[in-house]
């Protein structure tokens, strides 16, 4: 698990065990493919993506996994069959360290939060 103590995306990242590291940098380069324009900071302890002020997305590493919050009610509308193995309760996505990230998957259900985001900010 990434060191709870660190103040940027980087420092947690860099701080996790080798694994889940490149887990980690495999989801931010795909969240970061989706949202041109985001930043990045820790909140609540772990690293945060936001968009127009707002979160986007959260990121965390564990022993066995690493994790994508939140999943949306239009993520599971869009890629609820992709997701479902990955699905744990109803708003987390797990990823095991010991197979390969989908980066793909990750990019687009972080577009369709970017679209969400971007759609609440309009009132639409």
């Amino acid at each position: 698990m990434a060191s709870t103590d660190s103040s940027t995306v980087a420092g947690y990242i860099a701080a996790a065990p080798p694994a889940a590291r490149r887990a980690l940098r495999r989801l931010r380069a795909a969240i970061r493919a989706a949202a041109p324009g985001i930043t990045e900071r820790i909140s609540y302890r772990i690293p945060t993506f936001d968009l127009d002020g707002r979160y986007l997305l959260y990121i965390a590493a564990f022993r066995e996994h690493v994790s994508v919050y939140p999943v949306t009610s239009g993520m599971v509308a869009r890629y609820g069959k992709a997701i479902a193995p990955y699905r744990s309760g109803k708003g987390t996505l797990r990823f095991p360290l010991d197979a390969p990230i989908p980066a793909a998957l990750v990019t687009r259900l972080a577009k369709v939060r970017v679209r969400e985001r971007r759609d609440a900010a309009r009132g639409t």
